[in-house]
């Protein structure tokens, strides 16, 4: 039976890496501590608190853990300054995402603590215990991995927010004034043709369901035939992608369907479902606002992904502006 439904593939995600600690240098260092100890003498129910943060505490038993970590980082400086005002900034920021309810889950910090440990060959116990002994404590680490997690959640959204807010007329006009012209691309007109194979029976059915979508490629004429094709075989599925521009195609299809020329199809992908091909119904070269309104977001989750961007920076100094900060 084949079935025809729309589908919109598209590939624009914001990513970027939260724990952002060399790890190989950090298993060197742990293993120099292991090996030769390193004692920190204050407890917690010796701290005191050093600074307020909106009413937020800041002790000296806090300070000392993350004065640690920068040592650990192998960053030079008075640590213990540099520790005090990363966990001020740090503040506002876990204040602002819990304000816009982004903070990461327990339960999505211990899996970046696990994952972690595993991308360092170390057994999650192994990491706490070098981390303890390095005087972080896999409290402190597991603090700043959140906050790390929380903030990108903040900015990504952020990010995305200012970017539909940008109107088509202002991207057009930032090209303009800089001296570019509209950008163009290729839109394709996309077939997803799909032989459904149950899991249960991927053994046993997938290699004879190969050669029947082998066989439909090589008899393939034009997209406006396909579905009535298909409805003479059994579990094939046709769904109309419609228009896709080479930016929003999938990066695993990407290449396969740049590389077929208009009219033809794809070969044929092993995927969850089963074997599917694209059939690229037609491609032309277009120029217009559209391409011009893709680019710019692109460009823009590319920025966000380089590291901390002017735009971060200036509004952390507006919220650290706006945050009461008391220093004891």
């Amino acid at each position: 039976m084949a079935n025809n439904s729309n589908q919109t593939n598209a590939t624009g995600r914001f990513s970027s890496a939260y724990i952002m600690v060399p790890m190989l240098l950090i298993v060197f260092v742990l293993i120099f501590l292991t090996l030769f100890g390193f004692g920190f003498a204050q407890s917690r129910s010796t701290s005191k608190i050093k600074v307020l943060v909106n009413g937020e505490p800041i002790t000296t038993y806090d300070i000392a853990r993350r004065a640690a970590f920068f040592r650990l980082r192998r960053i030079k400086g008075n640590s213990t300054k540099l520790a005090t005002e990363e966990l001020i900034e740090e503040a506002i920021k876990m204040q602002t995402a819990k304000r816009l309810r982004m903070i990461a889950t327990d339960k999505q910090v211990d899996a970046a603590y696990a994952r972690f440990a595993k991308s360092n060959r170390m057994p999650v116990r192994a990491l706490t215990q070098v981390l303890n002994r390095a005087g972080v404590t896999k409290r402190g680490f597991q603090k700043y991995i959140r906050a790390q997690m929380s903030w990108q959640r903040v900015i990504s959204a952020k990010t995305r927010a200012e970017s539909a807010q940008t109107s088509t007329q202002d991207i057009i006009a930032q090209i303009h004034q800089k001296g570019g012209k509209k950008p163009s691309t290729t839109e394709y007109t996309l077939q997803q043709v799909i032989f459904v194979v149950p899991q249960s029976k991927r053994r046993s059915r997938m290699a004879q369901r190969r050669r029947d979508a082998r066989a439909m490629r090589a008899r393939f004429e034009t997209c406006a035939n396909t579905i009535q094709f298909a409805k003479k075989l059994k579990d094939v599925t046709v769904r109309s992608l419609g228009r896709v521009m080479q930016p929003q195609l999938p990066p695993e299809w990407k290449k396969l369907i740049e590389s077929t020329p208009e009219g033809k199809t794809t070969r044929i992908r092993d995927t969850k479902r089963g074997v599917e091909f694209i059939a690229v119904c037609k491609s032309k070269t277009v120029s217009d606002d559209r391409v011009a309104q893709l680019n710019f977001q692109i460009d823009q989750a590319k920025a966000g992904n380089a590291g901390v961007s002017e735009a971060e920076k200036k509004y952390i100094s507006e919220l650290r502006e706006q945050a009461i900060i008391t220093r004891r």
